[in-house]
């Protein structure tokens, strides 16, 4: 599965906070790569299934300046059950050369149940009734 991104201003390392350059940021770079692995993946996915994000490696090994057109692709690696790996490559596309490369691992999961399983941190409120307050308020 190949997905297809513009680098743009908020895609940037400067916007993210993982530095001070105007060029493709690595968690961007990450977050391309984990969508490309989504998009491969649906095809396993019955209906009420989704994946998450278990284990990811990824070395960003070149620059992409704003206005870049980055090619992402995941490729199956190994199954086992609910277990998928990916080899995940990006490439400029104008010319192919290497932005980085990588591994993502994703667990499908029964999206009902998944959610039903989180608990809320104790002391946390939903945000429609505003924020917690000593005794007495």
């Amino acid at each position: 599965m190949t997905l297809t991104f513009t680098v743009t201003q908020a895609d940037t390392a400067e916007a993210l906070g993982s530095g001070s350059l105007p060029v493709l940021g690595t968690p961007r770079l990450l977050a391309w790569c984990e969508a490309a692995t989504c998009a491969a993946i649906e095809e396993w996915l019955s209906p009420g299934e989704t994946s998450v994000g278990t284990r990811v490696e990824l070395e960003h090994t070149r620059a992409s300046r704003v206005g870049v057109r980055v090619e992402v692709t995941a490729t199956p690696v190994h199954r086992d059950g609910r277990l998928h790996r990916f080899s995940v490559a990006a490439r400029e596309a104008d010319g192919g050369r290497v932005v980085g490369t990588g591994e993502v691992t994703r667990v499908v999961v029964d999206a009902e149940r998944f959610l039903a399983r989180l608990q809320p941190a104790p002391g946390h409120r939903p945000e429609s009734e505003g924020p917690v307050t000593g005794a007495g308020g």
